[in-house]
């Protein structure tokens, strides 16, 4: 067999294993989601083991039989590349227990808070690290303005 059918065959029987195991987390039958989808039982058991390949339209009906996005599928079958993020962002996807909205909430903090790590890095002066805390107006026993600014010892 050569060396392309093999990869194709792995990624087909990969796309099938995360579908049975996506379904088994969901706790739902090959049945259900075969209504849910909108396939027969045969077909749908071909894909999980392996024997079939589903089209991207197969896919999203899964994928709205599971409550889980599309382009999780996508990414799964070699349709779309891997987003960018990494472990957070694939378990966020894979999460059986969030809504597609809460997902899509989650995944924009993150990403928010993503951008907001490199521009603090690319412009260290712009971050807080550096800065005196202003506690001007303290009162008397109270702890006088702090800099945390790193300052070498003076060399005596």
């Amino acid at each position: 067999m050569p060396r392309v059918d093999r990869v194709v065959n792995r990624a087909v029987a990969d796309i099938g294993e995360y579908i049975r195991t996506q379904r088994n987390n969901a706790q739902i039958s090959l049945r259900q989601l075969a209504r849910a989808a909108g396939v027969s039982n045969p077909y749908l058991s071909q894909i999980e083991r392996g024997l079939r390949r589903p089209s991207a339209e197969i896919l999203s009906q899964i994928a709205k039989g599971l409550r889980i996005s599309a382009e999780t599928l996508y990414v799964q079958a070699g349709i779309l590349d891997r987003p960018r993020g990494g472990p957070v962002v694939d378990a966020i996807h894979a999460d059986p227990d969030l809504t597609e909205q809460q997902k899509q909430a989650l995944l924009a903090v993150y990403e928010s808070f993503r951008v907001g790590a490199e521009q603090a890095a690319e412009d260290p002066d712009d971050s807080a690290v550096g800065r005196s805390v202003d506690l001007s107006g303290a009162g008397a026993g109270e702890v006088p303005p702090v800099s945390s600014e790193i300052r070498p010892h003076d060399k005596e």
